[in-house]
């Protein structure tokens, strides 16, 4: 089975179906986050600073960094994202020595991004669009790093989860022909909201499950789920859980949240991921029962 190493200067992260569940915070991103997008505008980076701090305090093993601002004296992403980037990356790795990912749908950025990130980082994303694959897996092969595949081609993104599968195989194939190998690539099976399709869920679980028989890993953006619903973490939560056992190995997502962090701790631990329910049990047992195993601990050690 494949695994996808990810690094930062100091720290390697490993991504595996016989890996615990990797999870990539992704709240560095001005996507839909009208306060966030104006603080850079102004060179406020307080927030990017709070966000990467936090993320991993919450548990994110690599953090996805995205600069796409859309900015009011000068629009174009050509000219603002490949500055803004390095300088959000220089600063999150100032601050934290968890792995990146560069996230961008501007070719230009991803290289900016490219230059100033230590160690191995994943590149987000490569799409089965010619023109996409023929800038994009260069990028991959000349720097040495893992990429993100999104399964949408020039027709779109196809509602049909065999068409979205065949798109994925194309951009294995094609990064193959750049001597790019299936380990370094995490096919995103693109998620559909729940709410509006009704199978969009065990569409992901079919995929994935393909996937893994490709050995292949796999990563999404795991809220897409629940758009539009309520009690969005419950759902998502039950979506984790179930993903990661049909073979799900990561996903970008907000660590921040408890009982989707969970959900993935349990799903760890049911899946032999977690040996002996080590970090579930860490995580979970309530300070009494640590002082009382500590007890118990010491008491075997005076009475062996």
């Amino acid at each position: 089975m494949s695994i996808t190493v990810i690094e930062s200067q100091t720290k390697s992260v490993k991504i595996g179906f016989e890996q615990p569940f990797c999870i990539i915070g992704e709240r560095i991103n001005p996507t839909g986050r009208k306060k966030l997008s104006l603080e850079l505008q102004n060179g406020d980076y307080s927030t990017v600073e709070k966000d990467a701090i936090e993320q991993v305090k919450c548990g994110a093993h690599i953090l996805d960094i995205n600069a796409g601002v859309v900015f009011n004296d000068n629009p174009d992403p050509n000219i603002t994202e490949p500055p803004l980037i390095k300088k959000l990356i220089n600063i999150v790795q100032s601050l934290t020595d968890v792995p990146i990912c560069i996230d961008s749908s501007v070719p230009a950025a991803l290289e900016a991004g490219l230059e100033v990130a230590n160690g191995r980082p994943l590149l987000n994303s490569v799409t089965g669009e010619e023109e996409r694959l023929e800038k994009i897996l260069p990028l991959v092969k000349k720097y040495n790093v893992p990429v993100v595949a999104i399964s949408n081609d020039d027709s779109g993104i196809s509602e049909n989860p065999e068409i979205r599968f065949e798109v994925a195989k194309k951009i294995i194939n094609r990064a193959a022909d750049f001597g790019i190998p299936k380990s370094d690539i995490l096919v995103d099976p693109l998620v559909m909201p729940i709410g509006a399709m009704a199978t969009a869920g065990e569409q992901v679980f079919a995929l994935v499950k393909k996937l893994k028989e490709l050995g292949v890993n796999s990563t999404c953006g795991a809220s897409n789920i629940s758009f539009g619903l309520p009690n969005r973490h419950g759902i998502n939560s039950a979506y984790l859980s179930m993903a990661i056992c049909s073979g799900l190995t990561s996903a970008i997502m907000n660590p921040t949240n408890e009982s989707e962090i969970n959900s993935i701790r349990a799903a760890d631990f049911l899946m032999n991921h977690d040996p002996n329910g080590v970090n579930w049990i860490k995580k979970n047992r309530t300070p009494e029962q640590t002082q009382n195993s500590e007890r118990a601990g010491r008491r075997r050690r005076r009475n062996p």
